[in-house]
């Protein structure tokens, strides 16, 4: 009985990690989305490369911050939160 429960213990912190990972989707194609932007705005008129540039580069910035945050959470559940909820099954039950 003690085995299942760590093996659902340590699926769901799997499958937590992995639907964190989902969240890397947004960022990429955002950022894609931005620079395709920016080369049209660039082509139309070359002349306002530098602040066209400088704009992209600040949002692509901080819409990658979303997909590291993932990335946070996601390393998270797979190295910490297993041994922590079975340290709290541990305690729980008295073992």
């Amino acid at each position: 009985m003690l085995e299942l429960a760590i093996g659902i213990i340590l699926g769901a912190c799997a499958l937590g990690a992995g639907m964190a990972m989902i969240a890397g989707i947004g960022p990429g194609i955002g950022e894609g989305n931005a620079v395709a932007k920016a080369c049209e705005a660039i082509g139309r008129q070359p002349e306002s490369k530098g602040s066209v540039t400088t704009t992209m580069l600040m949002g692509c910035a901080i819409a990658e911050t979303t997909g590291l945050y993932a990335l946070v959470i996601a390393i998270l559940l797979i190295f910490l939160a297993p041994g922590r909820f079975v340290d709290i099954l541990m305690n729980t039950i008295g073992g």
